[in-house]
């Protein structure tokens, strides 16, 4: 069965909700999250600021969409640049493409990577709501780990993990079926820190005159990645 046309009323609800959307991401990059400004919002668009919280009961819940958008953002072109690998038993070549979706997803909308990946902003603490889209890009990463792990591919590195180890990574190796081995899980974790740190530290501004071509080192370090992973 078809679905119902979206009525007038429910149209008009849809494109005022992304108006604010758009407005608040503006705002991000101007002033920065901590001074988000509904009042700002609502004189901007031409309304009142009672009429944004009929649509954003607070600045936080503002904050909370903005932040569950990012996150189903980069997610997205993580997994659509994963399946654009129409090969799937190249792994190396999986991890490259997804590597860098990551990093021209950031350097496309660094103001949202920094709301997500940044500091913390002052007096907000994140709802569940923001759980699942926050793991959509881990998820994709821990996928090639466990196709890696089926294919027999072996991670570098000491096959014994202690036991404080296995315990603390327990939920990373659960995430996939068939669980990932100690092994892989803790050099899964390993690159997926490096990879999201690089970004950053790129994106920040904290490797400035010290690295001269940075898509070119990236690179370089995704190959290191790679092979650390076993996926040659």
């Amino acid at each position: 069965m078809a679905d119902a046309p979206r009525t007038a009323r429910a149209t008009a609800r849809a494109e005022l909700t992304r108006a604010i959307l758009d407005n608040a991401a503006a705002q991000l990059a101007e002033i920065g999250p901590a001074a988000l400004s509904v009042r700002a919002i609502a004189r901007d668009l031409g309304m009142a600021s009672s009429a944004v919280y009929r649509y954003f009961p607070s600045r936080d819940a503002l904050l909370t969409a903005l932040i569950v958008e990012a996150y189903d953002d980069l997610g997205e072109a993580i997994e659509a640049a994963d399946a654009a690998v129409r090969r799937r038993s190249d792994l190396r070549g999986r991890l490259r493409a997804m590597a860098q979706a990551l990093r021209t997803w950031a350097i496309e909308h660094p103001h949202q990577y920094a709301l997500t990946y940044g500091s913390p902003v002052p007096g907000y603490a994140a709802p569940t709501d923001t759980v699942v889209p926050a793991t959509r890009s881990a998820f994709a990463l821990l996928r090639l780990f466990s196709d890696a792990q089926r294919a027999g591919r072996r991670p570098l590195g000491p096959e014994r993990v202690f036991a404080a180890e296995k315990a603390a990574l327990s939920p990373v190796m659960a995430y996939v079926d068939p669980p990932l081995s100690p092994a892989y899980a803790v050099r899964g974790v390993a690159v997926w820190s490096a990879l999201f740190g690089h970004v950053s530290l790129e994106l920040f501004g904290h490797m400035h005159n010290g690295v001269l071509d940075y898509e070119t080192h990236f690179a370089t370090l995704v190959d290191l990645y790679a092979n650390d992973l076993g996926l040659t």
